[in-house]
């Protein structure tokens, strides 16, 4: 059986990733600081497994955002690309539109709602989560 193979990369072009497994979680993120990392009302995360997961051209710069994660942008164009917990680094959650294919990666929780814009439209067909969605499957 072959392996899922997802890749996808900043805007330039100069920091390239490849995943060889699928997603273990699909979310959409309004808290302030993937707002503020972003420049978006919300991001969309694809989580995968960080033994499945490796950068394959360039490497990014890390940004220790909050107590204990590392967000992980291209230091040439500064497109968003890694999240990670430090103390729990066995998953890397992925800016689910830099993927190559970012349409098989729909969003299936809204995450951090408590946060959201109050312009910004929630799905109304997607489970909500004041906050994390972790512990709630």
């Amino acid at each position: 059986m072959t392996e899922p193979l997802h890749e996808g990369g900043c805007l330039c072009g100069a920091v390239r990733y490849r995943a060889v497994a699928e997603p273990v979680a699909l979310t959409r993120c309004h808290c302030r600081s993937c707002r503020l990392a972003s420049g978006a009302p919300s991001v969309a995360w694809a989580v995968f497994p960080a033994h499945a997961f490796a950068f394959v051209t360039g490497a990014p710069r890390l940004f220790h955002s909050s107590s204990g994660v590392s967000r992980g942008f291209c230091g040439k164009c500064g497109t968003s690309l890694t999240w990670q917990r430090d103390a729990v680094a066995d998953t890397v959650d992925v800016t689910s539109a830099t993927l190559d294919h970012a349409d098989a990666f729909a969003p299936l929780h809204e995450i951090w709602v408590e946060h959201k814009l109050a312009w910004e439209t929630l799905d109304p067909a997607l489970p909500q989560h004041p906050r994390s969605s972790v512990g709630n499957d």
